[in-house]
């Protein structure tokens, strides 16, 4: 019988002086799990509210294909592209606020070791260990600004790629986004196709959105089944706006 990777053996393991050490110099692993939830949701969403507004609008099941499609490949750019330079603007302002920092500890040394003094006396230190905790970390200036930027600003010292940040979401996007529009590109390639691609892309659709939840749900220890449907739920919503829309304009689409 195996080891339970939160067991207490497994946890004590972990907590040796060596591996606490291996871990503090190999940083703190970034996750992509936003990104990944974020493009699958979106790509789903989408992809899946054109397809239902084209439906609801009595189109063409070739007009579908085209224009869920051009969402895909369009959408997905964007959205990459738009996380990418909000994760690069984000390293951007980390970066200034440390110029600023260091540029204060330059001209006000003094005015910056009493801001670090008060931050540590609403932690509950005071007197003499106050004063050694304040000289210890104002003693050297990378831990100084660094911890600055945390307690001051609340800012994190590390985080995603921006390049990676923006991969995973286009990937995820294009993924879970090609679902709602599949049958109707089977329905256009194989000979006598799908009776009713529509509801095959509700099932689809409605699927990709739970498998979503339960993924995320996992990696977050959440409740997989809840997560599942609040995904769903949301996916459904924005469906049955387009849906609606589409049906409400049906007469405009047939007047072009």
């Amino acid at each position: 019988m195996g080891t339970s990777l939160s067991g207490p053996e497994h946890l004590h393991d972990m907590h040796t002086p060596d591996r606490v050490r291996q871990r503090l110099e190999d940083g703190t692993p970034q996750s992509y799990l936003k990104d990944m939830v974020y493009g699958g949701i979106d790509g789903t969403i989408t992809t899946f509210a054109i397809v239902a507004g084209v439906v609801g609008a009595d189109l063409s099941a070739g007009i579908v294909v085209i224009l869920g499609l051009a969402n895909l490949i369009a959408d997905g750019f964007s959205m990459a592209v738009s996380n990418f330079l909000g994760t690069r603007a984000e390293q951007q302002f980390l970066h200034m606020i440390r110029t600023d920092e260091e540029e204060q500890i330059r001209l006000i040394p003094e005015g910056e070791r009493e801001e670090i003094r008060q931050i540590y006396a609403r932690k509950g230190f005071e007197g003499e260990l106050l004063e050694q905790v304040v000289e210890v970390i104002t003693s050297d200036d990378q831990v100084w600004v660094d911890t600055m930027l945390t307690e001051e600003h609340g800012l994190l010292l590390e985080g995603p790629e921006p390049a990676r940040a923006a991969w995973w979401t286009f990937v995820a996007f294009l993924v879970a986004g090609i679902v709602p529009v599949t049958p109707f590109i089977e329905n256009l390639l194989v000979d006598g196709g799908i009776s009713t691609p529509f509801l095959w892309s509700s099932i689809a659709t409605g699927a990709t959105f739970f498998a979503i939840g339960i993924y995320k749900a996992r990696v977050v220890g959440a409740n997989k089944i809840k997560a599942g449907f609040e995904t769903v739920a949301v996916g459904g919503a924005a469906a049955v706006i387009a849906y609606g829309i589409g049906w409400a304009l049906r007469g405009v689409a047939d007047n072009l």
